[in-house]
């Protein structure tokens, strides 16, 4: 199996264009492919720079010729969720005609979008990318051959992974700078690559601020840790 992870730009799909005009990202949560009708719908999180930003993203790609439908489910603030029907894309198109799959969510942003898909074999994903360059612009981030047991590996520790992923989120914006800085830094390296006080100077809060931002951030993300650990034992 060939996973593949591609910056996509297609001329022909309404949330590109839209976040090419408009400040505003889309993620999916789910994505289902009619083939009988040739339609892609998909539920997804939009989120814009503002509450304005939102409105005027969501208004755009509701009157893009190539959208069928576009229901609004929840907003608030500068975020929505919405549930959509499109018409096939060429570059949808080309990977379906070639026996690919798509392989983790899609995301869109600046004009761009973010694809995960996989072919069984090199050669079908080679024939799928020369067909791809002829009415789209991409960019092949990584090439991955994957086999059965790495495959399979991911699907009995998708708990795991679960777990994972709830700390990272349930960590505050203030929290998760800190981590990152912290880490980029070399504050958990031996020896230290930074200090207390320089983390603090960093963020221009005291020593003691700083040090309760890191420590909060640890103990969310090492329960989760040990809670994937005992899920994996």
């Amino acid at each position: 199996m060939i996973d593949l992870t591609l910056d996509m730009e297609q001329y022909d799909c309404p949330f590109i264009d839209t976040t090419d005009d408009h400040d505003v990202s889309f993620s999916t949560l789910q994505w289902e492919f009619d083939s009988h009708r040739r339609e892609f719908e998909t539920r997804m999180i939009v989120n814009g720079e503002s509450r304005g930003g939102l409105e005027s993203g969501l208004t755009a790609v509701r009157d893009h010729p190539n959208m069928r439908e576009c229901d609004l489910f929840k907003k608030r603030d500068a975020t929505a969720l919405i549930r959509t029907t499109i018409e096939e894309t060429n570059a949808m198109g080309v990977v379906r005609d070639n026996d690919g799959y798509i392989t983790g969510p899609f995301h869109i942003e600046e004009g761009s979008e973010h694809w995960e898909i996989g072919f069984d074999d090199g050669g079908t994903a080679d024939a799928a990318l020369a067909e791809l360059e002829v009415h789209n612009e991409f960019t092949v981030e990584s090439r991955t051959g994957v086999s059965f047991d790495d495959r399979s590996a991911v699907l009995e520790h998708v708990g795991a992974a679960s777990e994972l992923l709830e700390g990272c989120q349930s960590l505050s914006a203030v929290e998760r700078e800190t981590l990152t800085v912290a880490a980029e830094q070399g504050y958990f390296d031996q020896p230290r690559g930074a200090t207390l006080q320089m983390l603090a100077n960093e963020f221009d809060i005291s020593d003691t601020a700083v040090s309760k931002n890191v420590r909060r951030a640890e103990r969310k993300v090492l329960r989760r840790v040990v809670s994937a650990l005992e899920s994996m034992d």
